[in-house]
């Protein structure tokens, strides 16, 4: 069956820090979250849009909604799209913003639909909607990690996700439970349920190093996992940074040069 979305062609380029490249027919449009631009040739246009990038297909008011989607999932009110305006193919470069893998997805494989975290999404073929999820569950919502909301993509085109570190992917049979950190998700195919269960244990909760709780995933259905969040990553370069307004550790003292010797920084 034909494609409603644009068809695009990619490659993947690098390997621990990758970026995607992105060929455009004429009139062909990729669309993108703001600040992934990496580079582009000459005679792609650039410009910027309300909502979910399915085109000027939507009325005001639709796009004033899916915009207002977008920023309950901590994302911008804007999108970004680039299209190929030359008579010849044309390439735009993408980059991840951490450290990791970058996943092209075919929709059509997934049922036109899956379920990402709000980091997740880089860029997709015109006509794929990026929209929300809502977990109805409350006890994920408040203590989760993903929170409430996280996003929907739909359609029939080609999608672009980040995954921080190493990714794994995991196919799940009916009623079969995973059990993750709850920032390690990237996505999940729809017919996934998603909960959370706490650790449990007086040492596990207070000495653990591994939070309150973990994400359970049960099947059926497909879902990929990353081994590096970046609230993980942040959360380390936070805790190694020097304090402001000093040299951080005792820095230049004997004690400040034997902690960074056990430590292992020398």
């Amino acid at each position: 069956m034909e494609r409603i979305s644009h068809e695009i062609d990619h490659r993947i380029l690098g390997d621990d820090i990758q970026c995607v490249e992105i060929t455009l027919d004429p009139q062909e449009t990729v669309i993108a979250e703001a600040g992934s631009l990496m580079m582009m040739d000459d005679g792609i246009a650039m410009q910027t849009i309300f909502g979910d990038g399915r085109g000027q297909t939507q009325s005001f008011l639709d796009k004033m909604l899916s915009a207002g989607k977008r920023v309950l999932t901590g994302e911008s009110l804007f999108m970004t799209t680039y299209t190929n305006q030359a008579s010849v193919r044309r390439t735009v470069w993408f980059a991840a913003p951490f450290p990791g893998k970058i996943l092209p997805l075919d929709l059509r494989n997934y049922g036109q639909r899956l379920i990402l975290q709000k980091d997740s999404f880089l860029c997709a073929a015109k006509g794929v909607s990026i929209g929300i999820e809502f977990n109805k569950k409350i006890g994920t919502g408040l203590f989760g990690g993903e929170g409430f909301i996280m996003q929907r993509l739909d359609g029939d085109g080609m999608v672009y996700v980040n995954a921080g570190g190493m990714l794994v992917q995991r196919d799940l049979a009916a009623g079969e439970t995973l059990r993750i950190d709850t920032g390690c998700l990237v996505g999940m195919t729809v017919g996934v349920e998603y909960d959370i269960q706490f650790v449990g244990g007086i040492k596990n909760t207070l000495f653990g190093g591994e939070g309150l709780f973990f994400a359970t995933l049960r099947g059926p259905g497909h879902v990929w996992i990353q081994s590096l969040p970046f609230s993980r990553l942040a959360d380390n370069i936070v805790a190694a940074a020097p304090k402001a307004g000093g040299r951080g550790r005792e820095e230049g003292s004997i004690l400040g040069g034997l902690g960074r010797l056990l430590d292992g920084d020398n």
